[in-house]
């Protein structure tokens, strides 16, 4: 069965509502294809650290998010030269930004 997908830009507009709800200040840095582009979530800290998330699919065709330094929080020097790696690389990708110092921002996905 085919798994229907939603535009990108629909998606990061409702989750820029569903953080608001949930008083985690959010913005859209980069704006991709709307269409169908990447996406980047950068979950700041606040403390000079941040978590870089990239959607991606399961092999059964479902979303999933990857941190991008593993388990680990990044300095945001580092997660900031991988978002520019990453932008060279796929120019149609999203990247929005999250400030998140508790760590209470919930994926909407399973993460991998």
């Amino acid at each position: 069965m085919k798994t229907i997908r939603i535009k990108t830009e629909i998606w990061i507009k409702a989750h820029l509502r569903v953080c608001d709800r949930n008083l985690l200040p959010a913005v859209i840095r980069r704006r991709g294809d709307p269409d169908a582009g990447s996406i980047l979530i950068k979950l700041d800290r606040l403390d000079g650290t941040c978590v870089i998330l990239t959607r991606c699919q399961t092999v059964d065709g479902e979303q999933a998010w990857v941190k991008a330094f593993g388990e680990l929080t990044s300095l945001d020097i580092d997660g900031e030269a991988y978002i520019a790696k990453q932008i060279a690389l796929d120019p149609d990708i999203w990247l929005l930004e999250i400030e998140d110092p508790n760590a209470k921002y919930e994926i909407d996905g399973v993460l991998i």
